[in-house]
Parts: structure tokens; C-alpha cells; sequence
């Protein structure tokens, strides 16, 4: 990790353990895009998934991504990286389901190779510990609901990102 971006999550306010976490995901990202056989941008995966949770630094529910997008706004990060921010949250969110949770209604749902990648590594670091993808879904069927589509959403999310690696 360069130093200047963790200082970075520092001075917007992101406590030790979100710090620790963002540095977790960079290197799961990180690990896991050296394995996908897609082009991708490899410095944007690394600064996206260091600076995907850095809205929590103002809020730990789920308008954190939202959040973080103001903060990379003020500090005239690039609209892809933004994006990375905004569409992190879960395996994406659904408009609808943007509404149910109190998000402006939109997609949230990650789209480019980056995207995607640092979403997916989100969800496999809980904290700062690595869990295999179905200790992962389970623990998305836990705290979702196994029916949710967030479940789906997770699995389809897996499954492209193996076959980018094959």
C-alpha cells in the first residue's frame, strides 16, 4: 500500500479498524486481479478497494457508499474511482431495492471489470479476516435472508468473476 492513500483514509476520519479493513480488500483485489484474464486497470482496483469505504469515516450504515462518493468529490478523486465507491455496497443494489433501504432510487450495481472486483473482495473480508465465498454466501443468507436478491446477485457475482480467471 502507498503510504499517501492510507494517510489519506486517515485524515477523512476512518478509524483504525476501517483503515485495516480497506487495506484487507486492496490486497484481496489486488490478489484476485492478477488472476482475472480480463483487461482491467490495476492501480484503479488498488485505489478503489483502499478507498471504498471511506464514507464510514461519516457513517457505518449502508449510505456510507454515498457518503464516501462526497468525500472523492472534495477531493476531485476520478469518476471511475467514484464509482467503484458508490457501487461497492453488496454484490450491487438493485433501484427497488435502493428505495426499500432509503437510497436515492438508481442502481448501485457495480458494472466495469474493476467494479466488480472490488466489490466481490469486499464481501469476502469480514474485518480484516479472508473467508472463502461460501462462508461468504452463507453469511450474506444470514443477514439477508436466504430468498433476498442480494443472495443471487452475490452468486451471479462469483461466478463471472471465476470465469474471468479461467
Amino acid at each position: 500500500m502507498q503510504n499517501g492513500d492510507v494517510d489519506l483514509l486517515i485524515s477523512a476520519g476512518c478509524s483504525p479498524d476501517v483503515v485495516a479493513h480497506c487495506i484487507a480488500v486492496s490486497r484481496k483485489a489486488l490478489s484476485i486481479a492478477g488472476l482475472v484474464k480480463m483487461g482491467h486497470d490495476r492501480e484503479l482496483v488498488r485505489k478503489g478497494a483502499l478507498f471504498h469505504d471511506i464514507g464510514r469515516s461519516r457513517t457505518h450504515g449502508i449510505e456510507h457508499a454515498l457518503a464516501g462518493v462526497e468525500i472523492a468529490r472534495s477531493l476531485a478523486f476520478l469518476p471511475a474511482l467514484m464509482s467503484i465507491i458508490e457501487r461497492h455496497i453488496g454484490a450491487g443494489i438493485t433501484a427497488d431495492e435502493a428505495v426499500r433501504l432509503g437510497l436515492p432510487k438508481k442502481d448501485y450495481l457495480p458494472l466495469t471489470v474493476e467494479e466488480k472486483i472490488v466489490s466481490y473482495s469486499d464481501n469476502l473480508i469480514s474485518g480484516v479476516r479472508e473467508m472463502p465465498f461460501y462462508e461468504a454466501l452463507d453469511r450474506f443468507k444470514e443477514i439477508l435472508g436466504p430468498d433476498h436478491e442480494g443472495v443471487e446477485l452475490f452468486r451471479k457475482q462469483h461466478a463471472e468473476i471465476q470465469a474471468w480467471m479461467k
